[in-house]
């Protein structure tokens, strides 16, 4: 997944009104906002998952369990980049996101 520059990493204090704005109700801007952050949290899931597939052995038991510097540098990729809410919130703000309203169909 590519992930945008200017996305803060730390939580940035934003008025409602910039929230509200492109629906009209802070509660809607919210629920998508949340359920964008849900599909970005699987995509970096899936990621990751298939990133970290490579290292696993079917025969890992405890006694055999050992360092690997490419699985380390991956992980704290992973770790460092922004939460997945902070990824969804700036793409709604930038108008990034398609979003409907069944009731007005």
């Amino acid at each position: 997944m590519e992930i945008k520059k200017n996305v803060p990493t730390n939580t940035v204090t934003r008025k409602i009104s910039d929230l509200d704005n492109p629906t009209g109700n802070i509660y809607e801007s919210v629920v998508i906002i949340a359920k964008r952050a849900n599909q970005i949290n699987a995509e970096i899931k899936q990621e990751l998952t298939r990133k970290l597939a490579e290292f696993s052995s079917s025969s890992d038991t405890l006694e055999e369990t050992f360092e690997n510097r490419e699985q380390i540098e991956i992980s704290k990729y992973y770790e460092k980049m922004p939460k997945a809410a902070l990824i969804a919130t700036e793409e709604f703000l930038e108008g990034n996101i398609y979003y409907r309203n069944k009731s007005e169909e």
